[in-house]
């Protein structure tokens, strides 16, 4: 991919995680991230090296994925890491992307869980657009 599509894919793929972290007070932070590591676009507070966050989601996830396929699970929909200042959802969007999504302590998670996988497909139609 050329360096103006991929410009313009990852402006695209930005104002989709805008619109994900403006739908709730509650998300703070999202990045759409390649399945080898590398940061397509992010939307991260200050102080955050959006290359090194997207390497440990991207490591993680496949850490999880294997651990399902060991357990037998099936194919994994979701990794949500819960700290004391809030929650981390790792989200497959398509076969070669992850939606990662930082959120603060949330009574009503499961909401944060359907804009997750909403804004996923979302994703997932914004790279099918520019890998024609």
């Amino acid at each position: 991919m050329d360096k103006n599509k991929r410009e313009a894919r990852a402006s695209a793929l930005r104002s989709v995680l805008r619109e994900l972290n403006a739908s709730s007070a509650d998300i703070e932070a999202s990045a759409c991230i390649s399945s080898d590591g590398y940061a397509m676009a992010s939307v991260l507070g200050q102080g955050v090296d959006a290359d090194r966050f997207s390497a440990m989601c991207a490591s993680l996830l496949a850490l999880a994925h294997r651990a399902a396929q060991e357990i037998q699970r099936g194919n994994l929909k979701l990794v949500l890491v819960e700290g004391e200042l809030g929650v981390m959802l790792l989200v497959q969007a398509g076969p070669d992307a992850i939606l990662a999504v930082a959120a603060k302590p949330s009574k009503n998670l499961g909401m944060i869980f359907l804009d997750a996988r909403k804004v996923a497909q979302k994703l997932v139609g914004v790279m099918e657009l520019y890998a024609k």
